[in-house]
């Protein structure tokens, strides 16, 4: 995914009130961005580091600029390295979308027709994407982005408390209890993460509901995304780890 002009750059100076940052341009002035995130962005704020922002040259939008990317140093055996994190969770349905049209994820290749947001389940909810196909189950696809970098490459979903996580993942379990196909599919925007696990110690009920939901036959899958100020593009399966509550250390999905 090509962004419509490449990112510029500036420096944090906050994040606050959930939906706004400060930042300081290279020539001084201060600039506040809309912040198009709505988790706590655990481990993604670091004051005085590199930050970029697309610019939709709207006049009529109170703060026309959006955060895009930040600069997140994470440990790496011992040692500090700079990643990149893409925090505009906005983007991950597009990514997933383009990685889906490309026929890129095996498992899911053969479904030719792709349906966003469609209404479904009996707690009133929407999926990302509804994938059809002549002679296979309906398979219905949640999006979750994963942004939470813990070091050495681990990264974890969700960086605060979600019930509404939560009740997605109990959709997608009465979908199998059904006879349909569910997916739950975490679109990694970082390039520190190599491995996803629930983030038990942040929101043990969603670790709990996704163990149970892998037992009832959701599907978990993961991909890492290439960032740069030009683009973003899932590059890379990922495997997610569960093995908190299993007898002996797990892979359920990925290489």
């Amino acid at each position: 995914m090509k962004y419509p002009e490449i990112l510029q750059e500036g420096r944090l100076i906050r994040r606050y009130k959930r939906f706004m940052a400060d930042i300081e341009l290279a020539n001084g002035e201060q600039i506040t961005l809309h912040c198009p995130n709505t988790g706590s962005m655990k481990n993604c704020l670091y004051p005085g580091h590199r930050v970029w922002y697309s610019d939709s040259h709207n006049p009529k939008r109170k703060y026309p600029c959006t955060w895009e990317q930040a600069e997140i140093p994470v440990a790496f055996n011992g040692r500090e390295r700079m990643t990149l994190a893409g925090l505009n969770t906005v983007r991950a349905n597009p990514l997933v979308e383009e990685l889906l049209q490309a026929g890129k994820v095996a498992s899911l290749a053969h479904y030719g027709n792709i349906r966003r947001e469609v209404k479904y389940g009996v707690e009133n909810s929407r999926i990302d994407f509804l994938l059809t196909g002549e002679a296979l189950p309906d398979c219905y696809l949640e999006v979750k982005s994963v942004t939470l970098a813990m070091g050495d490459g681990l990264g974890l979903f969700p960086d605060a408390v979600t019930s509404r996580g939560t009740k997605h993942l109990r959709e997608l379990m009465e979908i199998c209890e059904s006879g349909g196909r569910a997916v739950l599919f975490f679109c990694v925007q970082h390039t520190g993460i190599d491995r996803v696990s629930p983030a038990d110690e942040i929101d043990p009920k969603y670790g709990a509901a996704l163990r149970e939901a892998i037992k009832a036959g959701v599907e978990v899958v993961a991909w890492g995304a290439e960032l740069s100020p030009e683009g973003i593009e899932l590059k890379r399966e990922l495997p997610v780890l569960v093995e908190q509550h299993f007898n002996q250390s797990e892979t359920v999905s990925g290489k």
